[in-house]
């Protein structure tokens, strides 16, 4: 069985290395993306089964990634987690409107437990029924 692609987009070169670390230790396979113009080509080219996103980027933000990943049906299949520093409630509930699996404040997780939390709703996406995961997750850290 091919490992899990996940594509981790931050523009924080210290985070997006020791993310990228941590899923490899994982067993998984990692790609990063600097900024959301790259994350978008790679979520085409490569189609990842994850993507991790920030939201305060330069450039493109994470919302704007979110709206464009669901508008151009790129990575359809894609769990896709907010993993930012922006906790609050509106922000939350944006993302999860836009369409995020779950959203997850990198402050309160360490790498592990953030690992932890995308493999758990990786089993939940596949135990849904047609394999694909049905809304958010409901599971809202902030």
């Amino acid at each position: 069985m091919n490992p899990t692609k996940v594509l981790i987009v931050d523009d924080d070169a210290f985070l997006l290395d020791m993310y990228a670390i941590k899923f490899r230790e994982s067993g998984f396979a990692v790609d990063i993306a600097k900024n959301g113009e790259e994350a978008l080509a790679k979520s085409k080219s490569a189609n990842p089964d994850v993507i991790l996103l920030d939201i305060v980027m330069p450039k493109m933000d994470g919302f704007d990634v979110l709206r464009a990943l669901k508008k151009d049906n790129l990575a359809p299949n894609a769990v896709i987690v907010i993993l930012t520093n922006l906790g609050q409630k509106e922000d939350v509930e944006r993302g999860l409107k836009l369409g995020a699996s779950d959203y997850v404040v990198k402050a309160h997780f360490t790498p592990s437990e953030v690992v932890a939390k995308v493999k758990g709703l990786l089993v939940g996406k596949t135990q849904a029924s047609g394999g694909l995961a049905s809304g958010a997750s409901g599971d809202f850290h902030i």
